[in-house]
């Protein structure tokens, strides 16, 4: 007995593949705009649809080519039901050709097509070009189209598709127009999943439908070659067990404890959690793409965007997130974030990637509480930072000349006396200020105590920036609490470099510590001044005698002598230095 042939399978991204407008899900704005072009008879020549993969480029192009040349077709919408329509949908039809532009790249491929557009349709109103992929032409292939797409025949209309624009040269761009294709909408691809399963008479969970939309990223023949593999994977009853398991993929309890342990530094626990996880069947790609897509979600629920949808759990899992965003703050999240990001990119080139993620997860997990390390940190910027412990704090500060007032008070009742006030550094006879929050006496900033102020400032200053001050020629209060520091014009470097963040910083931090405000400081020019340069200090050159004949020695004894005993000639005769003579003093002249 001969077996009857099985029927031959049809995978879902074909057999559902969008037949109308309106089936394109979320591209309405695209059908929307080429109906009424249609419908108003202004079609251009030339079309570009771009966007990421599997949302609707080609499936929009065929429908369009349906539009334009269904003889049934009404407002823009075709039939359906026609041979011609049949036929672009199988796509054999002979006036709507399908070029795959990575195949037919070259200069020769495009030659032919521009010999065949003169040719006239067959059968229908408009003889249309779809090039999907049209980045992968050559250079000289888009200059070869050029003239044709600028100039085609009538009733001849290009398509191209891309998902890299930005590879298509600007003389192609500027004959198109352009239609950008967005990634769709979770709740729309699952939305469409569910519509398959029941004409597929399966009984999927929606949690399971969820998982896929979101593993999808957006894209609809993504989301369903997935579930093409998922239906066949189950049996009548899929879940998200399943899912999981087919994906390896993480449950969203298992991460909410994995982030758990990191919240509260257990490293022997997200070590165990982890060890489970792969030994339950999850991939390490898949899990460390789950965590950082979950820190994104901590990242959008700590900033306050709860209308954002979450890409790693379910909706019902927003509440702990809400809870484990508090805990850590703004600052740690991100820091999460880029420690499993790195991770991410150091995975993708080495074979020992489950080191690596271990690596990571202790990492996050010994992270400490940075929203608390950042609020010190601005504390003791300011200047208000208090130590827990006053008695024994010291000065951190650029200035200290006394010690702090509970310090005095601790050691007066050791001693058994009366507090004493606190003795201050000035020489004046003068009452000291009033102790603040600083360890010394505070200096008052007046036009009075401007000098004296200023030498205390420069003194306590680094010495690079105390020799570009010095540069300058005059120091004034120009308003409250500003300063005015005037350089002559031929110091405009000492000018610019007071003028930078890190100077400027230290020298307001030398002020507010010797007077105890906040003072805004004002570097002008002051183009009257002259500096004149220093002079150079003369010195006296010291004084040559003119050389001299050797035969004004020839009667010199001496010179005869030496020169008889070491058997030489007199070559030249040259005086030692007269200046250098006489500063020689007489005990050195008779050593």
């Amino acid at each position: 007995m001969v077996s009857e042939p099985s029927r031959q399978y049809t995978v879902l991204a074909r057999r559902f593949r969008p037949q109308s407008f309106d089936q394109v899900v979320g591209q309405e704005h695209v059908g929307q705009a080429i109906r009424n072009a249609i419908r108003m008879g202004r079609v251009a020549h030339a079309y570009l649809f771009t966007g990421a993969r599997g949302v609707g480029k080609t499936s929009t192009a065929r429908i369009f080519a349906k539009a334009l040349n269904c003889p049934n077709a009404v407002d823009g919408v075709p039939c359906n039901d026609c041979d011609v329509c049949k036929s672009i949908g199988e796509g054999t039809d002979v006036d709507v050709l399908e070029i795959d532009g990575a195949s037919n790249r070259r200069i020769d491929d495009i030659r032919e097509l521009r010999s065949n557009v003169n040719v006239k349709s067959m059968r229908s109103k408009s003889k249309v070009y779809i090039i999907d992929e049209v980045h992968m032409l050559t250079k000289e292939a888009f200059n070869a189209l050029l003239k044709t797409l600028e100039e085609p025949p009538p009733n001849v209309k290009f398509i191209f598709c891309t998902t890299e624009p930005n590879k298509v040269p600007d003389t192609i761009l500027s004959r198109c127009q352009r239609f950008d294709f967005g990634t769709i909408d979770e709740s729309s691809i699952a939305g469409r999943l569910r519509q398959i399963a029941e004409a597929e008479g399966k009984n999927v969970d929606d949690e399971a439908i969820d998982l896929v939309a979101r593993r999808a990223a957006g894209s609809m023949r993504d989301s369903q070659s997935l579930f093409d593999q998922l239906l066949a994977f189950g049996g009548e009853e899929i879940t998200a067990e399943d899912v999981h398991q087919l994906m390896g993929t993480a449950p969203d309890q298992r991460l909410v404890d994995l982030v758990d342990g990191m919240i509260n530094r257990d490293t022997q626990g997200v070590l165990t959690i982890v060890d489970d996880a792969l030994l339950q069947g999850v991939q390490i790609g898949s899990l460390s793409d789950q965590l950082l897509a979950y820190f994104r979600d901590l990242l959008i629920t700590v900033a306050g965007a709860s209308t954002v949808s979450l890409s790693s759990v379910s909706e019902a899992t927003r509440p702990v997130l809400v809870e484990q965003s508090k805990k850590w703050g703004l600052e740690t999240i991100t820091a999460a974030m880029q420690i499993i990001a790195e991770t991410k990119s150091k995975m993708q080139r080495v074979n020992h990637g489950r080191a690596l993620l271990e690596l990571a997860v202790i990492r996050v997990a010994m992270l400490e509480d940075l929203t608390s390390i950042a609020a010190l940190a601005k504390q003791v910027a300011s200047g208000t930072a208090v130590s827990a412990q006053p008695s024994e704090r010291r000065s951190s500060g650029p200035v200290s000349r006394a010690i702090s007032s509970s310090q005095r008070e601790q050691n007066s009742k050791k001693n058994g006396s009366s507090p004493e006030k606190p003795v201050s550094s000035s020489t004046s006879g003068e009452s000291d200020p009033e102790p603040s929050t600083s360890d010394g006496p505070l200096l008052k900033l007046s036009e009075e105590t401007l000098d004296q102020t200023w030498e205390e400032v420069m003194e306590n200053l680094p010495e690079r920036l105390r020799n570009h001050l010095k540069n300058a020629v005059s120091i004034a209060i120009s308003g409250p609490n500003v300063l005015e520091v005037l350089f002559p014009n031929s110091y405009l470097f000492s000018k610019s470099y007071c003028e930078r963040a890190e100077p400027l910083k230290k020298l307001g931090e030398v002020v507010l510590a010797l007077t105890g405000e906040s003072v805004t400081f004002q570097f002008q020019v002051d183009r009257s001044a002259k500096v004149e340069p220093p002079k150079p200090k003369k010195v006296a050159a010291p004084h040559f005698t003119e050389r001299r004949n050797p035969a004004v020695v020839d009667d010199d004894e001496f010179v005869q002598a030496a020169v008889s005993m070491f058997g030489g000639q007199v070559v030249e005769v040259r005086p030692v230095f007269t200046k250098v003579a006489e500063d020689l003093t007489e005990g050195e002249m008779d050593v």
